[in-house]
């Protein structure tokens, strides 16, 4: 490795707008690690978790960590001493946070299986459905497994149709959603599924609501979203058959312009009013500016552009950089006087990261970071073309220590298929 393009400095810290105070890979040289490699530092994972241990504290929420969005098990130790519990999309998730030790696991999926089910009832504490109708299909099997089990909890994704995103692709109320039940949907299914109900309570056997309709944002849209929930269902939070309320995910908690006071607030308000329980299930807050990927240029060449071939891959280890699309950050480029157009070494056309600019001419060998990669990234990586995952490693800036905790090859391609 030529020059420092693997290495953060303070004015890379001030570009990429990381707080004074928070620790993010001092002291870290990427040529120390295998590439390509996911790297998470433990140090800047802490920071994260004492702020959100602080907001629950201050409000008395449950925060949980969204495995959607960040499952590395080898940190799970630092996220327990934090965190009371997970929430999961289905089986295996819930599964990976009961077998980590989590003390409570929250799970939802826009439809469950048949032959799923009754794991997921076993490995859960809270278990959300979707619809009514999901409902009356379990319901007789969730009923007889909270007789074995009584702790065990059952809610409503409720839908308040009010589309808050920048990305239609991530907006739980996009037009046309499948994601909750909309308040009239709501009130059609319960006459037809269980008539003599009260309409302005949760049908027997519920017992929380849950709604979802952030992504990346703050407290402004949490409380229009509130305004909607509390127009739309308000009946039926004053009604006393609530007794918790999930605000799923999407806050941005641990952002530094984040206000962690006016949240504090809400989930006081919401406790106090209803008398419910709040759980909130961040997954970026938790991993956000905790970790990055290395990657090596493999080969520089021309066509009409400076191009050059990295060992990364933006369909097989960021998608998202495709699916929202973002722009990801490189350490140590911008305006450069030696702009290189970065890829894959995919067949994929299209498997182009950007444009970056750099302070000197690439070469082979080289090492390039790509910063704040461990939520949605991780968890969504494959081997299309076999292209290698990353490996996975921990690194403190706290101590400087450093351990590889696992490396890929030819049998996780091999036995992803048949």
């Amino acid at each position: 490795m030529r020059g420092n393009l693997g290495v953060l400095d303070a004015e890379e810290r001030a570009r990429l707008g990381l707080a004074p105070d928070r620790p993010y890979f001092e002291g870290f040289d990427a040529s120390r690690v295998p590439s390509p490699c996911f790297v998470i530092d433990r140090a800047a994972l802490q920071y994260n978790l004492d702020v959100l241990s602080a907001v629950a504290r201050e409000s008395g929420a449950e925060i949980l960590l969204a495995l959607k969005a960040f499952s590395a098990f080898s940190v799970f130790d630092q996220v327990r001493a934090a965190l009371p519990g997970v929430c999961a999309s289905g089986l295996n998730e819930a599964r990976l946070g009961r077998e980590s030790g989590f003390g409570h696991v929250t799970t939802f999926s826009a439809a469950y299986r048949e032959d799923q089910i009754d794991g997921i009832l076993e490995q859960s504490d809270h278990v959300i459905f979707n619809n009514l109708g999901q409902w009356a299909a379990f319901r007789d099997r969730a009923l007889a497994a909270r007789e074995k089990r009584p702790s065990l909890s059952f809610g409503l994704r409720v839908n308040v149709n009010l589309p808050l995103g920048d990305h239609p692709i991530y907006d739980p109320s996009a037009p046309g959603s499948r994601l909750g039940t909309p308040r009239g949907e709501f009130d059609a299914r319960l006459r037809e599924l269980f008539p003599g109900s009260d309409p302005h309570r949760l049908p027997d056997g519920l017992e929380g609501i849950h709604v979802h309709n952030l992504c990346e944002q703050g407290t402004g849209p949490l409380e229009k979203t509130l305004e909607a929930l509390e127009r739309d269902w308000g009946d039926v939070l004053r009604s006393g058959s609530a007794k918790w309320l999930n605000l799923g995910g999407g806050h941005h908690i641990t952002k530094p312009d984040y206000d962690r006071a006016r949240l504090v607030e809400i989930v006081r308000r919401l406790r106090r009013e209803y008398g419910v329980e709040v759980f909130l299930e961040p997954g970026e807050a938790v991993a956000i500016h905790t970790g990055i990927l290395v990657s090596s240029v493999l080969d520089v060449a021309r066509n009409g552009v400076r191009l050059a071939v990295l060992d990364v891959s933006a369909v097989c280890h960021m998608p998202d950089t495709l699916e929202m699309p973002y722009r990801a950050e490189v350490w140590n480029s911008g305006e450069g006087a030696f702009t290189y157009r970065l890829g894959s070494q995919s067949c994929l056309a299209g498997d182009v990261m950007g444009d970056y600019g750099f302070p000197r001419e690439l070469e082979r060998g080289d090492r390039l970071v790509f910063d704040d990669m461990s939520h949605y990234t991780m968890v969504k990586t494959n081997t299309f073309n076999g292209v290698d995952l990353p490996s996975i490693a921990l690194w403190d800036s706290r101590d400087g220590s450093l351990e590889v905790v696992r490396s890929f090859g030819y049998d996780d391609f091999k036995t992803r298929l048949s």
